[in-house]
Parts: structure tokens; C-alpha cells; sequence
């Protein structure tokens, strides 16, 4: 019992000073998408106030493919002492493994949760060429032409696949699904009426939105969106029931040491409750939310049992 004990002691011991020593070098965050889009978006946000709160440099690195799963796997293998942070996307943390057979990373298991970063509701964003000034006429002219529109996503199995998919469930529509490697890829064709429709977050359309280029239906949310207050809601506008959020927090690699995580999560919180970083968010289009490894696992373990039923329910597939 005693050798039980004093293991526990060094253990213990060994982690403190861990977490006292921490950082010893730059932190990376490692983005699962391109530039651009919320998830590109909220790890940028977060980057700068978290380095001055930890008083070393935060870097950003993107490294996308494989609908998530390069960068998952990628930091499920890297070393378990912090330096080395997931921004985690909801759709891909929650969505891949109830999508993906054999998946070479587990939500639970490999990661630790640091702490929740951005919140973001959706747009229904079109095409101003698509017939319809509102979402009821639009629904009825993609009811009256089955196939013949198509829908933009940011990826395989990413919250706007599923969340189109699910448009057009509780629509009775149906529509071409285009999937592209991220928002920057997928806006362009969007722009140019290559693609028509695009459910995503307010960063990759916000602008557009409002210069004309793009027409905003409806923002899935309750409340309309403080950056687009033109744009109803979908209850607003005559879709009762659906919304869609999506979600973008910090994991560490599984094994990291608690004192770790902990001066990590208490690091975050501070950096995302500046006032200038709040308004940044705004700006962007997005909330900034901090929610700590507790409440955050219990939202990963909640949402992991709802978007299986919700993709079953949907019968969306991996093509």
C-alpha cells in the first residue's frame, strides 16, 4: 500500500510540475479545416488572448482532408503535454463517428476536453438567381423541380450536409448534394451560381449577404442574428422546428495531465471573456462561449447519441 501511495505522490508531483512548466513552447491549434469559415474563424479569434494569457505564442495550423479525421488522428498521436490542442468542429467531433466505419480516432477516448470556444447559428443562403424572395416560395419552387437545384457543403458528413440533409427531410425537397473541402471552396461556387443553395455558418456569408450577393432566407435560430437583423428566423419564416447549431471547442490529446488542462481551460476562459474579444467574435458573426471540460464532455457524450439518431433518421451515408 505504501508503494501505491508514494506512486501516487510522484505521479501527482510529476504533473504540477508539469503544469508549472507549461508552456515550454509555442501551443499549436490544430485547425481540421482550410482558411475561412467558422472553424478557421474561432481558432484565430482565440489564438491571440490565449497567448497573452499564457505568455507564450499560440499558433494556428491548418490541416484539412479527410472530411477532419487527418487532423483528428494528428492529434489523437501527439504528445499528451499540451502543446499540441484540436480545434474540434461539433459535426465532425460528434458527426464522423456516427458516419464513418472503422474510424481511426474515438470522441471520448482520445481526447480530453479543454473548453468550449464559439457557438454559431446557420444561414439558408441562395443564389440571387434562385426563384423565391422568401423560404416558403423557395421551398415550393425546389418541391416544384425535385433534383434540379443543388446544395453546397463544407464536406462529407460536415454540419452542412447534415444539416441540409435535414432541410430537406422536414421539407419534403429534394436536392444535388455538392461537397467541397472547406467554406472558401464551396462560396465560390456559390457566388458564381455554379451551386445554388448553402446552409452555413454567418462567416463564410455574412458579407455577402449583405452586399447583395447572396440572398439570406432565414437564420436557423430563435433569435435572429444581431450581424443580419433583416434576415427571419426559420420559425419566422414559416419552418417551425429546425434549427442547427454548430459548435467549436479546444480537446488535448488523451493522457494530458489534469493540472494541464486545467491552467489551459482557466487560460481560455479569461482570453474569451475580453471585451474585445467578445465584440471580435460579434464582428465575425459568432458567439464566443467558454464552457469548461466538464460541461463540455457532457455535451460531446449528449450530442454524440442525438446526431446518431438524427443521421439514421436522415439516412445520410458516407458516399
Amino acid at each position: 500500500m505504501r508503494r501505491i501511495a508514494l506512486a501516487a505522490l510522484l505521479s501527482c508531483a510529476a504533473q504540477a510540475a508539469a503544469a508549472a512548466d507549461f508552456p515550454s513552447r509555442p501551443v499549436s491549434l490544430i485547425v481540421p479545416n482550410p482558411p475561412g469559415g467558422l472553424v478557421d474563424t474561432s481558432a484565430r479569434l482565440a489564438a491571440e488572448p490565449l497567448a497573452a494569457v499564457l505568455g507564450s505564442p499560440v499558433v494556428v495550423e491548418n490541416k484539412d482532408g479527410g472530411s477532419g479525421n487527418i487532423a483528428y488522428q494528428g492529434v489523437a498521436r501527439a504528445e499528451p503535454d499540451g502543446h499540441t490542442l484540436l480545434v474540434s468542429y461539433s459535426a465532425y467531433h460528434v458527426g464522423n463517428p456516427n458516419l464513418t466505419k472503422n474510424l481511426r480516432w474515438d470522441p471520448v477516448k482520445d481526447f480530453e476536453p479543454v473548453g468550449l470556444v464559439s457557438v454559431s447559428s446557420n444561414v439558408i443562403a441562395v443564389h440571387p438567381s434562385t426563384p423565391g424572395d422568401d423560404l416558403q416560395a423557395f421551398v415550393a419552387e425546389l418541391k416544384s423541380k425535385p433534383g434540379h437545384y443543388s446544395y453546397a457543403s463544407q464536406g462529407v458528413g460536415s454540419l452542412s450536409h447534415i444539416g441540409t440533409e435535414i432541410f430537406a427531410q422536414q421539407t419534403g425537397t429534394r436536392m444535388l448534394h455538392v461537397p467541397y473541402r472547406g467554406s472558401g471552396a464551396a462560396i465560390q461556387d456559390v457566388l458564381a451560381g455554379n451551386v445554388q443553395i448553402f446552409i452555413t455558418t454567418p462567416p463564410s456569408v455574412m458579407g455577402h449577404v449583405k452586399n447583395g450577393k447572396l440572398k439570406g432566407l432565414a437564420v436557423t435560430s430563435a433569435q435572429r442574428h444581431p450581424m443580419l437583423p433583416d434576415v427571419p428566423t426559420t420559425a419566422e419564416a414559416g419552418l417551425e422546428g429546425y434549427q442547427l447549431e454548430a459548435w467549436v471547442a479546444l480537446f488535448a490529446p488523451a493522457g494530458t495531465p489534469k493540472p494541464v488542462i486545467d491552467k489551459l481551460a482557466a487560460s481560455l476562459e479569461q482570453a474569451l471573456t475580453r471585451p474585445e474579444t467578445v465584440e471580435r467574435a460579434r464582428a465575425a458573426g459568432i458567439e464566443a462561449r467558454f464552457e469548461g471540460p466538464q460541461v463540455l464532455a457532457e455535451r460531446v457524450r449528449t450530442e454524440l447519441a442525438y446526431w446518431g439518431k438524427t443521421i439514421q433518421a436522415a439516412n445520410i451515408t458516407v458516399d
